[in-house]
C-alpha cells in the first residue's frame, strides 16, 4: 500500500485548515498580541499594487506560525472564502513524500476549484524544491498570495536571490522586543507616549518634558530585568516557571536548529563541532572573536570550518554577527567579528547560569546584546549596516554598537553599571565632536532609572544618556507607529 495517496494528504488537509469547517480560527493557535513583523507582512502580502509572496524568517520559537495564523483570522475576518485558505506545515513526515504541486493539485481538485488563494506554507524549507516551485506558482497563478516561514535563513536568501527576484522578499523575525514583550505579557503601568516621539531625538526635548517621560518609564525597569533573564521568546515569556523555560529554551530552540536543522540544511558532518562553536560564542557574546585563537582552543579545527559554522549559526537566527564600521579613515579588519547570541536568555539558557541579575558583568553583556539585537532589528527594512568601532592605533578606543547610514552614522555606548563614566577623550565624546563624520545620534545606555540627560561635553552633536529599559521601550513605541503608520 502506497504511503501517499490523496486521501492521506486530504485527512492531513484538513486537520490544517479547522476553519474549512466551522469558519473561524481556534484561539489556541491565534494570540491577541501582534508582533510588528505581522503588520510588514500583511500591507505586503495585501499590496495592491506589488504582488510579493511572503517569507518569514527566524529562529525557533518566535511566533512565526501565530504570526500565519493570525494574517488567516483577519482574511476571514475579511469574509474571504474560507476554503480558499490553505495552510500547510512541510514539517509533517507524510509531505516529505510528495511535491508542492501535487499537495496543490490535491486541494484544488478535492477542496476549492477557485484560483484566489491565500496560501501558508509553514517550514517551507523541508519543501522538496521549495524555491522553484514558488517562482511557478508566482508565474503562472496571478490570483495566489503566499506567505511563508522558514528557521533557516540560508536557505531562504539563497533562493530569494536565485529565483525570487521580484517575486517574493524575506521578513526577518527576531525575538520579541521589550516593548512587544510588555504587551505580550500584560504589563499594567504602560505608559502613553506621543507617535512623535523618537528615541535618538531625545536631546531635543526640554529638560521638564525629559524628566515626566522617565518618570512615566521608570515602573518599567522591573519588567526589564526578567525580560533579560526569559528572553523574547512568546512562549516562554508567558510561561510562570522561569527555571523550566530556560529548559524548554534548550531543548527547543537550541538542540533542534544544533542537532537537526543547520546539520540537515547544511550537510553539516561533525554537529559535535558545531556546538562546540555555538558554546565558544556563547561564552564571548558581546566580544571581538579572533578566529585563529578560536580555532586552536577548539582542537585546531580548521579556520575555514570554523567561518562556515558561524555563518550557518547566524543564518539559522542563533546569532548575529558584528562587522567593523569604518570611521574616522581607518581601514578595518573584516576577520575580526563581534558576536552576539540572538536572545540573551539563549545564553543563558545554554550556560545554565543563575542569579544573572546581581552579577554586574553578566548583566553588561546581556545588555548590549539586547541593544544590538534591537537596533538590528529596527534598522534592516533600511538596509543598514549595524557594526561597531575599535580605534586601536595610538590608545585602544571602541564604540558597541555603529548603526551606518548613507548619511550619517548612530553611535552607542553601553554602558550599564552603577557609575557609568564617560570621559573628554572616549571615542563616543570625540566621534560625536567630529567634523568628518556624519553623526546623526550618541547615546549612552545607562543602568539606573535616573541616569539620563545630555552629558556635559562640549560636542557637536549632543551625547545623551538613556537608561536601557527606557531605550529600548521608546525603541519599540517607534517601529510600531512606523508599522501602522500613526506618524
Amino acid at each position: 500500500m502506497p504511503i501517499v495517496t490523496p486521501e492521506n494528504i486530504l485527512k492531513l488537509l484538513y486537520a490544517y485548515n479547522p476553519w474549512w469547517r466551522d469558519g473561524s480560527v481556534p484561539t489556541e493557535y491565534s494570540k491577541p498580541a501582534k508582533r510588528f513583523a505581522y503588520y510588514e507582512a500583511v500591507k505586503m502580502l495585501q499590496h495592491t499594487e506589488i504582488k510579493r509572496h511572503v517569507i518569514l524568517s527566524g529562529a525557533r520559537r518566535v511566533g512565526k506560525t501565530t504570526l500565519l495564523f493570525q494574517i488567516v483570522e483577519m482574511l476571514l475576518q475579511q469574509k474571504v472564502e474560507a476554503k480558499n485558505i490553505l495552510y500547510i506545515s512541510f514539517d509533517h513526515p507524510l509531505l516529505k513524500f510528495c511535491s508542492m504541486d501535487e499537495i496543490m493539485s490535491i486541494y484544488q481538485t478535492n477542496v476549492s476549484a477557485d484560483d484566489n488563494y491565500y496560501l501558508f506554507f509553514d517550514e517551507i524549507q523541508y519543501a522538496a524544491d521549495w524555491e522553484m516551485w514558488l517562482k511557478v506558482f508566482y508565474d503562472t497563478h496571478p490570483g495566489w498570495r503566499i506567505a511563508a516561514t522558514g528557521s533557516a535563513s540560508p536557505v531562504l536568501a539563497q533562493g530569494a536571490s536565485d529565483s525570487g527576484v521580484g517575486r517574493w522578499s524575506v521578513i526577518h523575525v527576531p525575538t520579541l522586543s521589550f516593548y512587544e514583550y510588555c504587551e505580550l505579557t500584560g504589563v499594567s503601568e504602560l505608559p502613553k507616549l506621543d507617535n512623535g516621539l523618537k528615541p535618538t531625538a531625545l536631546s531635543g526635548l526640554k529638560k521638564p518634558q525629559l524628566n515626566t517621560l522617565m518618570n512615566r518609564l521608570m515602573p518599567l525597569q522591573k519588567h526589564f530585568h526578567r525580560y533579560l533573564t526569559v528572553g523574547g521568546f512568546p512562549e516562554l515569556a508567558l510561561a510562570k516557571d522561569d527555571y523550566y523555560a530556560q529548559r524548554m529554551l534548550r531543548e527547543d530552540v537550541v538542540d533542534k536548529v544544533l542537532k537537526r536543522d543547520i546539520p540537515s540544511l547544511f550537510s553539516v558532518r561533525n554537529a559535535a563541532v558545531l556546538e562546540k562553536v555555538f558554546l565558544y560564542l556563547c561564552f564571548h557574546s558581546s566580544n571581538i572573536i579572533n578566529i585563529s585563537a578560536m580555532s586552536k582552543e577548539l582542537d585546531n579545527t580548521p579556520v575555514v570550518t570554523v567561518l562556515n559554522y558561524i555563518q550557518f549559526l547566524a543564518r539559522a537566527n542563533l546569532i548575529y554577527i558584528s562587522n567593523p564600521v569604518n570611521m574616522d579613515g581607518k581601514k578595518v579588519l573584516k576577520a575580526k567579528p563581534k558576536i552576539y547570541i540572538a536572545d540573551a536568555a539563549i545564553r543563558n539558557a545554554v550556560l545554565m547560569l543563575d542569579n544573572v541579575l546581581l552579577d554586574p558583568v553578566e548583566m553588561g553583556m546581556m545588555v548590549e546584546t539586547s541593544i544590538y539585537k534591537h537596533l538590528a532589528a529596527f534598522y534592516y527594512r533600511n538596509r543598514t549596516n549595524v557594526g561597531y568601532y575599535r580605534k586601536t592605533s595610538g590608545t585602544e578606543k571602541e564604540i558597541d554598537i555603529v548603526v551606518e547610514f548613507p548619511a550619517g552614522k548612530i553611535i552607542t555606548e553601553v554602558k550599564y553599571r552603577e557609575n557609568a563614566e564617560i570621559r573628554e577623550n572616549d571615542a563616543i565624546v570625540e566621534m560625536a565632536n567630529s567634523e568628518k563624520e556624519a553623526i546623526v545620534a550618541a547615546l549612552v545606555i545607562t543602568k539606573r532609572p535616573e541616569d539620563y540627560g545630555i552629558m556635559p561635553h562640549e560636542t557637536k552633536v549632543p551625547v545623551m544618556r538613556v537608561p536601557a529599559h527606557a531605550f529600548l521601550y521608546l525603541l519599540g513605541h517607534a517601529e510600531k507607529v512606523g508599522y501602522l503608520g500613526l506618524r
